[in-house]
């Protein structure tokens, strides 16, 4: 029986071949490289351009249209850009004005119809990759990572999550009892 080559290694795993884009990405340690961010912006925002106007929209208005889970499920989306923004070391200023960005998006969605309508206007991820993308080429070379920075504002996001969810639930329980009230009123049904 003939030996094996020596350059042929029986136990060794062979990853699967990557995206070359993917792996140069996975690479790249400049924080401008990051495409998770611009893939996600131009997904929730500006994916189908409407045909004879230059105008862009996203997923973001269209989940928006499914009331209470839509605007859940892109704001959703929309926090992975944030994260991004922590991981590459942003300013709490910045940070909190990105989260205001996202939080003004969730709450214009509460409003049924109209809400998607103004969140295809808003933007409000692309608005925070603009803050991200300005914030990072003037400070790409100062980039610190601060333990405690990343966790309070991890801690600010995740409050501002719930707080989010619980002004939607609160606002769709709040108008489920306006609609019951008014249609027992017209039925002529008056509690005690």
């Amino acid at each position: 029986m003939p030996l094996p080559t020596p350059e042929l290694k029986v136990d060794e795993v062979v990853p699967p071949p990557l995206n070359p884009i993917a792996a140069r990405l996975a690479a790249s340690k400049d924080p401008t490289e990051r495409a998770t961010a611009r893939i996600l912006a131009k997904y929730l925002d500006e994916l189908l351009r409407i045909p004879g106007t230059n105008f862009k929209i996203g997923l973001d208005p269209i989940l928006a249209l499914i009331p209470g889970v839509g605007d859940t499920v892109a704001s959703g989306a929309g926090v992975i850009i944030l994260l991004d923004a922590l991981r590459s070391g942003v300013s709490i200023p910045v940070f909190l004005r990105m989260a205001l960005n996202m939080g003004i998006n969730f709450l214009i969605g509460l409003v049924p119809g109209l809400g998607a309508a103004a969140s295809a206007f808003f933007k409000s991820n692309t608005r925070n990759l603009r803050l991200l993308t300005t914030w990072q080429a003037g400070q790409k070379d100062q980039v610190k990572r601060s333990t405690l920075r990343f966790y309070a504002s991890l801690a600010i996001l995740f409050a501002m999550i719930v707080l989010f969810i619980a002004i939607g639930w609160a606002f769709y329980v709040w108008l489920f009892y306006s609609f019951v009230q008014t249609m027992a009123h017209a039925l002529g049904i008056h509690g005690a």
